[in-house]
């Protein structure tokens, strides 16, 4: 059984840094993509970053270029989203999504075979 838990969201004002964290239990590991997906209310759940089984390859939203990390450590079976410069419009639930290869880091979000509770990210102007 597969199961993701994200923690580490917060409030923050525009400018602030805050560092997402999944801890994934069930066999997840070098064996699978991994990306963070944000939905904004009244909006579609859409992908913010992902990185390949191990590292090799990441995506990143046109939006967060330059602004978010995202990385992972397979030996300790998490996922990080270091988000700096944060900015009202990053505000939303993110989800921590996984799927066993075949996969990509990029792909759609009804890909991802499995998914986080989510954890809110709150950006004040």
């Amino acid at each position: 059984q597969v199961r993701l838990v994200e923690s580490g969201g917060g409030s923050v004002q525009a400018g602030g840094s805050l560092r997402l964290s999944c801890v994934a239990s069930g066999y997840i590991n070098s064996r699978s993509c991994m990306a963070w997906l944000r939905q904004a209310p009244g909006q579609e759940r859409a992908g913010v970053a992902g990185i390949s089984p191990r590292g090799g390859s990441t995506y990143y939203h046109d939006s967060v270029k330059g602004r978010f990390t995202i990385s992972r450590d397979n030996a300790q079976n998490t996922l990080y989203l270091q988000m700096n410069s944060l900015k009202p419009e990053d505000t939303g639930m993110y989800y921590c999504a996984a799927d066993f290869v075949p996969c990509a880091p990029d792909q759609g979000g009804s890909r991802w075979g499995y998914w986080g509770q989510g954890t809110q990210v709150t950006v004040s102007s």
